[in-house]
């Protein structure tokens, strides 16, 4: 049930960087920012999830919660927080007037 809330998440997610991307570039922008995110997503999941194996080396038990995918998933939403808040959240136009100004 935790995977499902984090998949929702990342879905969430997509959809605001397609949606920001597509007001300001247009669709091409907006089909590139879900190639990006989808990108980052298998990269980093195949990463964190070699880390969780060896954090988590018991195998899991029909009825558990927290498994090895779940703990992969928790651990790729700390990156991903940064790459979306970088390439998607911050405003670009504001930093740089911010940094020409002084």
């Amino acid at each position: 049930m935790i995977d499902l809330l984090i998949y929702h998440l990342h879905i969430v997610g997509v959809l605001y960087a397609f949606v920001k991307r597509w007001q300001y570039e247009g669709l091409k922008g907006g089909l590139l920012a879900i190639a990006i995110c989808g990108l980052v997503f298998m990269i980093g999941w195949s990463l964190t999830g070699t880390i969780a194996r060896f954090i988590m080396t018991a195998p899991a038990q029909p009825g558990d919660i927290f498994t090895v995918d779940t703990l992969s998933l928790t651990l790729l939403i700390v990156p991903e927080i940064f790459f979306f808040w970088m390439f998607f959240v911050r405003d670009r136009d504001a930093a740089a007037e911010s940094v020409t100004a002084a």
